[in-house]
């Protein structure tokens, strides 16, 4: 196991590279960017983007994993198409080739015989990760039970806005670079749970001298009785649920903002990026995220949701928890699950989480957002 997650994470730093060798040349980048098909629009947004950073990263994270273990790759699954239309109108298909040269003619492509940058971008695909170990203890998973999501990089608005000076409050970014995630995540494929999951921040932090970005990575493994994770932490069984601090999206609904800032005393932020927000319970800035529409994926929460589970926490589907809790037909609120599509939905919205979520490190904590989200009594 602990060669799957090495893997994951040598993937997700090489992806992080790529992320910050894209946003170097500002008129370069403005190259990069296409609108997305209709079909493949996340609806939360007017106009939604796809860069060759993410189809990139995407596929150099569908390679490297794949090309270690064969018997992943029919299940690695990411949010991108690897299409790509340049500037004469042709169709790519994006690919990490066996060799940078070829990778780097095939990139020439889509950027419009830019060879140069074509060839900065192949070396960054190309380039070893280094050598990773990780202590996952004696805990063993066939890589062929595995499945793996992929967000290759999550708030891509903020990718492509590249605000750098974005102050934090609590912690807490608003927007900016620093909400700019990559997410990778295994998961079991008989139950769809969550084993194993990395988040990398590419631009968490930034050299005022030379302007140059450092990131940081998190990873969990949640596998039976083996709990572990690099914050080096461990539940608090004493954890106080008498306050609560949330993040949330800026556009969520009025009602939830009103019952939650009321619960909160006022311990509410405001973040882009369903990935940042889950990095935020994570590391312990806010208790929990909540997100009652349905405009996050399996990708969007697979790798922090192992994560959370590594900690104690997890993420469930926010509707029905709330459904159940009134009418008292669970005491065991439903887990989000990464193996099974949307009954009856089509494109993205197969992979949606149409119940909204709440991600959380403290059960006490879910108890308390349901409990003042349910209007019941506390």
């Amino acid at each position: 196991m602990s060669d799957v997650l090495a893997a994951l994470v040598r993937a997700s730093e090489k992806a992080a590279n790529i992320a910050r060798a894209c946003r170097q040349e500002a008129l370069l980048f403005q190259l990069l960017i296409e609108e997305k098909k209709e079909e493949d629009k996340n609806k939360k947004f007017v106009t939604d983007f796809k860069t060759l950073a993410d189809v990139l990263v995407q596929e150099v994270i569908k390679h490297d994993v794949g090309h270690q273990f064969p018997v992943l790759k029919g299940h690695i699954f990411g949010e991108e198409s690897n299409e790509f239309t340049n500037g004469l109108g042709q169709k790519i298909c994006v690919k990490i080739c066996e060799t940078e040269k070829e990778t780097a003619k095939l990139l020439s492509l889509v950027l419009d015989g830019n060879e140069e940058a074509a060839s900065a971008l192949a070396r960054a695909a190309h380039q070893s990760a280094g050598e990773l170990e990780l202590d996952t203890g004696h805990a063993e998973i066939p890589p062929s039970t595995l499945g793996v999501w992929v967000d290759p990089i999550d708030s891509t608005l903020q990718y492509i806005k590249g605000i750098g000076d974005s102050v934090a409050h609590g912690g807490v970014h608003s927007q900016g670079l620093q909400c700019v995630t990559v997410l990778i995540g295994a998961y079991l494929l008989h139950s769809g749970m969550p084993v194993m999951g990395v988040v990398n921040q590419p631009f968490a932090a930034q050299d005022p001298n030379t302007k140059r970005w450092t990131g940081q990575y998190f990873w969990g493994l949640s596998f039976e009785d083996v709990k572990l994770n690099s914050l080096q932490t461990t539940p608090d069984p004493l954890v106080d649920s008498t306050h609560l601090s949330a993040v949330l999206s800026s556009g969520e609904a009025p009602s939830v903002r009103e019952q939650l800032g009321s619960a909160c005393g006022g311990d509410i932020h405001y973040a882009a990026g369903a990935g940042y927000k889950c990095l935020c319970v994570i590391r312990g800035l806010v208790d929990v995220y909540v997100f009652s529409e349905d405009t996050t994926f399996k990708w969007d929460c697979c790798g922090p949701h192992a994560i959370l589970c590594s900690l104690g926490g997890g993420m469930v589907d926010l509707k029905e928890s709330l459904r159940q809790r009134r009418e008292g037909t669970s005491d065991q609120c439903p887990e989000l699950l990464y193996n099974a599509p949307v009954a009856g939905a089509h494109g993205v919205d197969r992979w949606a989480n149409t119940g909204g979520l709440v991600a959380f490190r403290s059960r006490a904590h879910l108890e308390r957002v349901l409990c003042v989200l349910s209007s019941l009594p506390c």
